[in-house]
């Protein structure tokens, strides 16, 4: 069956770069609809329809839509074929070992730390001031990156060897996120930032991703 190229929805945003990126390393032509959050783009009837929780990115192929960028970027990784380089587990305990990073990363990174910094520093005015748990998140979010940081020196080049994976994907977009916030990460955490910055997918979904944004801006 023929289900035609992927649609992104949504640029702008930590979330909306991790689709890009995917489609970009992967090497799948895909078509884009660059809404972004807060614009009242993603009150349109036609996006909540695909969404109505509101949120981007969104992933169309065929018949699956998908609105979470994690889940979004594992489908990525499952559907097309994986290009030289890229690790993409078959067995269910390497699998297991894969999800526990993506799950770390959007659980005690993502959504616990750097998202309540966000709404609370970040976007001050919509959702209130909370200095103290703006404060408590940083000290959380470098205490978890702290915590695994030995593990991560000692996995290589990417947490899976010489293999970039989506959990790298996920680590990757929340540490540019941290130093937009300018929190200082660990000294492994900065040599891992730059490896994975090099990669031409990355620099190139993030040029598209944030327009107005040099990628020295996160670095």
């Amino acid at each position: 069956m023929t289900v035609g190229k992927p649609v992104v929805w949504g640029v702008g945003t930590t979330r909306t770069i991790r689709p890009h990126w995917m489609l970009r390393e992967f090497g799948v032509d895909y078509e884009t609809r660059p809404i972004q959050s807060r614009s009242g783009e993603t009150y349109t009837e036609e996006f909540l329809a695909l969404n109505p929780k509101h949120k981007i990115p969104v992933l169309q192929h065929g018949p699956v839509v998908l609105s979470e960028s994690a889940a979004i970027a594992t489908y990525i990784s499952e559907t097309f074929d994986p290009p030289a380089g890229f690790y993409v587990p078959t067995d269910p305990a390497d699998r297991a070992k894969l999800n526990e990073w993506c799950y770390f990363v959007i659980a005690e990174l993502d959504a616990h730390t750097l998202y309540v910094i966000r709404r609370h520093d970040g976007l001050k005015e919509l959702y209130g001031e909370a200095p103290v748990a703006v404060e408590s998140a940083r000290e959380y979010f470098l205490d978890q990156l702290n915590a695994m940081a030995g593990r991560i020196e000692s996995a290589g080049k990417y947490l899976f060897g010489d293999r970039l994976s989506v959990a790298d994907v996920l680590l990757m977009t929340c540490l540019d996120w941290a130093r937009l916030y300018h929190i200082p990460l660990p000294d492994i955490l900065t040599a891992y930032q730059a490896r994975v910055g090099d990669r031409p997918a990355y620099r190139s979904a993030f040029e598209f991703n944030y327009p107005t944004l040099k990628i020295e801006d996160a670095r």
